[in-house]
Order: C-alpha cells, then sequence, then structure tokens
C-alpha cells in the first residue's frame, strides 16, 4: 500500500469516528478514532522524506488522532518521535501545542473534577511578549473576554434570551464553569476546559450537551473572523446575540501595540484561528453593516475619542472618558452589554461618537485601545 491508500483509510475511519461522538457512542469513536489514527500512523514509513509539508501534515494528523482516541501515551510518543526529525515549522509547533494538549490531560485527570472533552487554547504572541511572561492587566483583560464568550455561546445553545445586563444565572455559572489551564511557553498561551454538571446533561433533553461547547466555541469565532457577513448569520441568526459575539471577538483582537497576533485553536483541529490588528478594523466595519440606526441628519459627522474609560452607568445611559485632563460624557450607551464595555473601566480606549444638533455627544462604539 502506498501512503494515499493509508492516508484514505484513516480519513473515512475519521469520518465515521467523528459521527459515532455525535451519535453520544464514545466507546465506538474511540475505537474508531484509534483504528483511523493506526492507518495514519503506518503511512508515515511510506511518505518520501522530500515531501516535507506532507509529512509534516501526516505527523500532525497521526498524533491527534492517537489524541481522540485518548490514547495519550501512544500520541505523545509520536509527537516525541517525529519532533527531533526536519518537519516544517508549522508542524513542530502544532506538535509542540498537542503535547502541551497531552499534559493538560493529565493534569485534569489528577484535578478530581470532571471535564467535558475539549478544550480551547488562546495564545498572544509578538509585540512586548516574551517567552512566557505577558503584562498582568493584559492577560486578565482577555481571560475575561474568553470567560464572557464561554458564557454566551453557552447561554446561545440553550436558547437563553441575550442578556444586556448583570452575571450569567447561577444555573449556567454552576453548570459549565471554566477552568484555566498553564500551557508551554514560546509565547503567552492558557487553555480553557469546561467542567462537567454534576448531572450527565447539561442541558434539558435534546439540547447541546457540554460536549458541545468547545467545537461551538470555535466555530462561532472563526466564522466571526472569517466571514461574518454569511457564514456567521447562518450559525447565530440572532442579531443581538451576533452583535455581542462581534464585539467580544474584536476585543480579543490585537492593536499591534502592546503584542500583534491572538491565536485560538483546540487540540483536535491545531490549525488556529489568527486574529491580527486588521481584524479589528474588519469587525468594526462588520458591526457597521449589521447595526440598524434611525436616520440620522447629515451634518452629523462621526468622531474619534482616544483616553481612558473612567465611568459607566449604563442604566442611566452614559460613559464618562478622560482625554487628557478632560473629563466627557457620551450618551446613547443603553444598549451596550455590560460584559463587553464593563472591563473597559478604568483602561485606554477608543469612543467612537457624533455629535446631536445640540451638541450632545452620542455613542456609537467603543473598543480597547490596547
Amino acid at each position: 500500500m502506498m501512503w494515499a491508500d493509508y492516508h484514505t483509510k484513516s480519513e473515512v475511519l475519521a469520518i465515521k469516528a467523528k459521527a459515532a461522538l455525535q451519535e453520544g457512542d464514545e466507546q465506538q469513536a474511540k475505537d474508531l478514532y484509534a483504528q483511523s489514527a493506526e492507518a495514519e500512523t503506518l503511512g508515515l514509513e511510506h511518505i518520501e522524506r522530500s515531501k516535507r509539508p506532507t509529512l509534516g501534515t501526516s505527523v500532525v494528523s497521526a498524533t491527534a488522532l492517537w489524541y481522540k482516541a485518548k490514547q495519550y501515551a501512544r500520541a505523545e510518543q509520536i509527537a516525541y518521535a517525529w519532533l527531533s526529525k526536519e518537519l516544517p515549522e508549522f508542524a513542530g509547533e502544532q506538535l509542540k501545542g498537542l503535547l502541551q494538549s497531552i499534559w493538560n490531560e493529565t493534569v485534569r485527570q489528577k484535578a478530581g473534577v470532571k471535564f467535558a472533552p475539549g478544550q480551547v487554547i488562546v495564545s498572544v504572541k509578538g509585540g512586548e511578549i516574551v517567552t512566557g511572561v505577558v503584562p498582568l492587566d493584559l492577560i486578565v483583560e482577555k481571560v475575561q473576554i474568553v470567560q464572557s464568550l464561554f458564557y454566551r455561546i453557552v447561554e446561545f445553545l440553550d436558547g437563553k434570551p441575550h442578556r444586556v445586563r448583570g452575571v450569567p444565572s447561577h444555573e449556567i455559572q454552576e453548570s459549565c464553569r471554566p477552568w484555566l489551564f498553564q500551557t508551554e511557553s514560546g509565547s503567552y498561551q492558557f487553555a480553557v476546559a469546561v467542567q462537567e454538571p454534576g448531572q450527565q446533561e447539561l442541558f434539558p433533553s435534546g439540547r447541546p450537551r457540554t460536549r458541545e461547547i468547545a467545537s461551538s466555541f470555535l466555530k462561532i469565532v472563526r466564522a466571526t473572523v472569517e466571514d461574518p457577513d454569511t457564514s456567521l448569520p447562518q450559525i447565530v441568526p440572532d442579531a443581538d446575540y451576533r452583535g455581542t459575539f462581534l464585539k467580544l471577538t474584536r476585543n480579543l483582537a490585537p492593536s499591534g501595540k502592546t503584542f500583534n497576533t491572538t491565536e485560538i485553536r483546540t487540540p483536535e483541529d491545531p490549525e488556529p484561528i489568527r486574529l491580527l490588528p486588521t481584524v479589528r478594523k474588519t469587525l468594526g466595519e462588520a458591526l457597521r453593516r449589521q447595526t440598524t440606526r434611525l436616520k440620522e441628519p447629515s451634518e452629523l459627522h462621526e468622531e474619534t475619542l482616544s483616553g481612558v474609560l473612567r465611568a459607566l452607568h449604563l442604566d442611566k445611559d452614559w460613559l464618562e472618558v478622560t482625554v487628557a485632563s478632560e473629563h466627557i460624557r457620551v450618551r446613547g450607551v443603553t444598549e451596550q452589554v455590560d460584559d463587553v464595555i464593563g472591563p473597559m473601566v478604568n483602561r485606554p480606549v477608543i469612543v467612537k461618537i457624533v455629535k446631536g444638533p445640540k451638541g450632545q455627544r452620542l455613542f456609537r462604539d467603543i473598543e480597547p485601545a490596547e
């Protein structure tokens, strides 16, 4: 048999494994993933070493399949065996990420807490970020945003009304509590896993289960970044939820001042979603297209305030931003969502406004300046 034959066999078995997992047959899925991994592993010996991209892709695939089969020792063995050989850079990075996921699984099993399958790995890179070191305020902000995205996605999957004020319900918080795991250096990375509820099902019968949260997180964020006008509305028909996902994802993206890349991935899908400074502009434009406003007088023009968000009162419809030494109050923020705008208080922000006919400053948009 040639490599292509082994690879095709592996792909067919992986598709069957995924179908079994979706039907809730975990044991059958593990068995099929193991067979798929075995076929991909056997195929490695039939790849010409000069075909480095193909070799790298196949090694990563074999390691990921053993990981999905929950045979972590075998996955670790494959990764270590090939890391010392000449693989393309992308393959080396993905293998290191898979190794960290394998180690995280070991830690999770020792934690005394049952976690849902899957985890989301977030990394920030470039600029001021050095190996394993990051400004504390920056990483705390990103962790808060990821937590908000997790809870929002759970509420969306569960069919809850879009929440504007307050925190998630006690039921949601207790049912799918996110946990933070340390990952390898080489940028600054952290992994988030979701704790399983005490009962088997998080949601009532017929609704999504906790195992879907990580994959849904990646699916929604990928659509938000890569195709906010077409794919995202298909996945998230509700305009309010869609707007919140756009804003939270935009707030994860770098401005390029402190760092220049945010990457999001899962061990099952090592190809990361990359958020670059250009993503901020793209998502800002998407928000404008998806936001319906009343027709305004043509003489109104947009202005930008760059300063520090010092005060906020959504119920009274205002925020206050300090630009140099001037405190500027902006009206019209009632429709803003707590967990989108709240983390920006006392941090540098960029606020888009227009001036009303009586000179009042009216809110249009806000995003972190960092």
